[in-house]
C-alpha cells in the first residue's frame, strides 16, 4: 500500500483534537487512549509527537494563548487603552475555552505564546514608567481578574426557581430567579465594570507613583 501523501498525524492535528475534546467534555476527558480513538490512530503513535500528557496539555494551553491579540502593544497607545484591549481579547479567548482555564494558574512555563503575552504586558507597563516590581504585580493582577471572569458565571449560579428566594430570608433577591435568562449580558457587564474599575484605580496609582516628565 502506498504511503499517504500527508502524515496521518501532526502536532497541530493532535492539539486541535485535544482542545476540541476538552472544550466538549472537560479536562478529565483528556487521555492518550481517548485522544487516539478520536483521531483513529493507535495510542503509541501520539508519543512520536508528545512525550507526555503534560507536554500535550502545555501545547493545548499555548494554542489558546495564541488566540489572544497582542497587536495593541505595538500601536503606541496609552498603557490603559492597551491593557483594556488586551484584557478583552484575553477574556474572549478564555471564554471560548473555559475548561482550559484552571491550567493557566500554573503560569506561562515554557509556553511560547504565553511567554510572548507576559512579555508584551510587562514591556508595555515598564515602558510607560511603572517600576518593574509593580509592573509584574499589575500583570499578575490582570491575569487573575481575566481568568476569574472567564472561569465561572455569576448569573448561572442563581436557580431559576423563584421559590428559592423567600422574602423572609432574602428580602433583596426577589428577582434573582431571572438572572440566568440574562447570563451573557450580566457576565459581560460585570467584566467591563470590573475592568474599568481596575484601570481607574491603576491610573490613580500611576499618577502618584510615576513622576511626570
Amino acid at each position: 500500500m502506498a504511503r499517504p501523501r500527508t502524515p496521518l498525524l501532526s502536532r497541530e492535528r493532535i492539539v486541535t483534537a485535544a482542545l476540541q475534546l476538552i472544550d466538549a467534555e472537560g479536562l478529565a476527558a483528556l487521555s492518550t487512549r481517548r485522544l487516539a480513538t478520536e483521531l483513529s490512530v493507535s495510542g503509541p503513535s501520539l508519543y512520536n509527537h508528545f512525550a507526555t500528557k503534560d507536554e500535550l496539555l502545555d501545547a493545548v494551553v499555548d494554542s489558546v494563548m495564541g488566540e489572544v491579540d497582542l497587536s495593541m502593544f505595538g500601536r503606541d497607545a496609552p498603557w490603559p487603552a492597551a491593557l483594556r484591549d488586551w484584557a478583552r481579547s484575553y477574556r474572549a479567548a478564555l471564554a471560548a475555552h473555559p475548561n482550559i482555564v484552571p491550567v493557566l494558574a500554573q503560569g506561562p512555563g515554557r509556553r511560547p505564546n504565553a511567554l510572548r503575552l507576559a512579555d508584551a504586558v510587562f514591556g508595555c507597563l515598564v515602558e510607560a514608567g511603572w517600576p518593574r516590581g509593580q509592573a509584574t504585580r499589575i500583570g499578575a493582577l490582570m491575569r487573575y481578574f481575566v481568568a476569574g471572569s472567564a472561569l465561572a458565571s455569576f448569573a448561572a449560579g442563581f436557580p431559576e426557581d423563584a421559590g428559592v428566594y423567600d422574602a423572609a430570608d432574602y428580602p433583596h433577591l426577589g428577582e434573582a430567579h431571572r438572572l440566568a435568562e440574562h447570563r451573557s449580558a450580566i457576565d459581560e457587564g460585570a467584566f467591563e465594570t470590573g475592568l474599568e474599575a481596575l484601570l481607574d484605580g491603576l491610573l490613580l496609582r500611576y499618577e502618584r507613583t510615576v513622576p511626570r516628565p
